[in-house]
């Protein structure tokens, strides 16, 4: 065929091409969104592939069975595209944005599995919004956006899944031959958001060591590379770390708490919102075994760009500073998405300059970026 015929001619004079040619900002961006038209295209002629049925004139028992022999991919590589193949074919709006570019395959592919029997119609109704929302917005904010659309088109399914999501939790360690230790855990958002919450702050509180120690043994500021611990080990440590103090709580102890979330008001849906501190989107079924233990504040959010946090039982260090967390929900830097909780509230206009502790003037910024910041002249006043 000859448009295949030039296609391979334009990438053969790319792969002989020197590619540092390539590797301005530009250019990579052009790349992948051209990638991701090359990849729409394959996905809807494989699944016309699939309806043909040509490929049974081999022996194949199926279209998978068929590519994943003749490509020497995996096999669940080529389901998984066959599956999306056949799913543009009610999603007509997802399918011309990915053939423009503007959409690639995992939001295609969280799109497509939106589509059952439940979700069918809200989908049909409301895909332009849902392909708008892939086309501006990071790929985890995206996926906040369809769970909640999922708990309103299909509120039953949404409890359904949350539930199916707790009963898979699952962990084991065991010991080795040689004497280590391996492991895997599983867990449900909320436990999950429990064990990695406290593994982040006995990680950073780790860090915080290893660096006072360099500099101590140094006499500078160390780098990274000059700390005893790599990365690695130093997660390593966190677990142990974790027994050791569960070993020795007291029972006045206080236990962690996830933090939910409520918000009114907040434009992406029009509704309420709830979610756990770091934004993992939960059913409202999923709060009832936590009402008796979990923390729960209400985010009011109003114009212009202000939030209101009601007042909770176990409060963060101030209002203000909690105010920030939920409006802005991660570093604010374009190039970072280091989540709330473990950012700093940095001042737009610096406290030196006259810069006023509100939240107006503030924003989150994660370590690196309040450092990298702070090397910098401040910006003027406006």
């Amino acid at each position: 065929m000859l448009v295949l015929q030039e296609l391979t001619e334009v990438i053969g004079r790319l792969v002989d091409s020197d590619t540092s040619t390539l590797a301005d900002a530009e250019s990579i961006v052009t790349l992948h969104r051209q990638l991701a038209r090359l990849d729409a295209v394959v996905t809807t002629a494989t699944a016309a592939f699939d309806s043909s049925g040509d490929w049974a004139a081999d022996g194949a028992q199926s279209c998978a069975a068929w590519l994943a022999t003749r490509t020497r991919l995996p096999k669940r590589a080529v389901r998984r595209r066959i599956r999306i193949g056949r799913q543009l074919r009610h999603l007509p709006v997802v399918e011309r944005s990915w053939l423009a570019g503007d959409l690639a395959e995992p939001q295609v592919a969280a799109v497509a599995e939106l589509r059952n029997d439940a979700t069918e119609e809200a989908l049909q109704r409301d895909e332009e919004f849902i392909v708008e929302q892939g086309k501006t917005l990071r790929f985890q904010d995206f996926s906040r956006v369809l769970a909640y659309w999922t708990q309103r088109a299909d509120p039953g399914g949404a409890e359904d899944r949350a539930e199916a999501q707790r009963q898979d939790r699952d962990a084991y360690l065991d010991e080795s031959f040689g004497g280590m230790w391996f492991g895997k855990q599983m867990f449900d958002p909320i436990s999950g958001a429990i064990v990695a919450g406290e593994v982040e702050r006995l990680y950073d509180e780790l860090f915080k060591a290893d660096w006072e120690e360099a500099r101590e043994r140094l006499g500078r500021d160390p780098s990274v590379n000059d700390l005893r611990r790599t990365p690695g080990q130093r997660r390593a440590d966190t677990f142990v770390e974790m027994a050791i103090r569960s070993a020795s709580m007291l029972p006045t102890s206080r236990r962690p708490r996830p933090l939910f979330t409520v918000m009114v008001g907040y434009e992406t849906l029009h509704g309420p919102i709830c979610e756990l501190a770091q934004g993992t989107v939960l059913s409202p079924g999923s709060l009832v075994p936590w009402l008796t233990a979990a923390v729960i504040e209400r985010a009011v959010f109003s114009p212009p760009n202000r939030v209101d946090v009601s007042e909770r039982t176990r409060l963060f260090t101030g209002g203000t500073r909690r105010s920030v967390q939920v409006r802005d929900r991660r570093c604010s830097h374009p190039y970072c998405d280091r989540r709330a909780e473990i950012c700093e509230v940095d001042h737009i206009l610096p406290y030196f300059a006259g810069g006023a502790t509100t939240q107006e003037n503030g924003r989150l910024l994660c370590g690196f970026h309040n450092r990298l910041r702070n090397q910098r002249p401040p910006p003027e006043a406006a």
